[in-house]
């Protein structure tokens, strides 16, 4: 069955149906995006897949086809204040659930990335592996993928030292590195260090 078809079933039933996805739950800094997105049935975009199997110049080139094509698309966030107060989990379904509230029209069901679905006032149905069977979630999470690598480009450019340009916030070596020798930038979150703080005094103690 193709992505598209994986979403036609639904159809039957559902004359409206939209993807939803996020990305931005692992890093250390930055909002958390998500994105949601309503194709009409007979639109099939080719190479549509899990944004995190397909190259950045693929994902950045889908982006622009997915918004051209969508018959309606939202993206959302949820910030990092908002990740350090109510937790990564609840503000991935708080974005998801911006990001459906957004759109211009009311889904008759909205397929959700995951095994946990926000609270909405629409019908809504956790698809595990989603990104890689259904291709409103898969276009779902290029836009999310796509918009918060962007915003970390901005980001970036406020804050250079710690070269979010190479890691977009991820818990790389040298992102740590840069943690280690500048300390936590204003879009750092504090939560997402806390064990690795603690490793680093265990292993400064050892080393009295």
């Amino acid at each position: 069955m193709s992505l598209a078809e994986f979403d036609s079933q639904y159809r039957n039933n559902s004359k409206i149906v939209c993807g939803c996805d996020e990305a931005g739950r692992g890093p250390l800094a930055g909002d958390v995006f998500a994105a949601a997105v309503v194709f009409d049935e007979n639109t099939v975009i080719e190479g549509i897949n899990d944004s995190k199997k397909l190259t950045e110049k693929k994902r950045e080139k889908l982006f622009d086809e997915i918004k051209e094509k969508a018959l309606y698309w939202s993206i959302k966030t949820a910030s990092v204040e908002e990740i350090e107060k109510l937790n990564i989990l609840n503000c991935a379904m708080l974005a998801m659930k911006r990001a459906v509230e957004d759109l211009p029209v009311k889904p008759d069901i909205c397929l959700i990335d995951g095994n946990k679905t926000p609270e909405l006032d629409v019908k809504a149905e956790a698809v595990v592996g989603g990104d890689a069977k259904s291709q409103s979630i898969a276009a779902a999470s290029i836009l999310a993928k796509v918009a918060r690598d962007r915003y970390m480009l901005e980001m970036a450019k406020q804050y250079p030292q710690w070269q979010f340009e190479r890691h977009k916030g991820y818990g790389t070596k040298l992102h740590y590195e840069m943690i280690d020798k500048y300390g936590e930038s204003p879009i750092h979150r504090p939560s997402f260090l806390k064990k690795y703080y603690a490793k680093l005094s265990e292993k400064q103690q050892k080393n009295r």
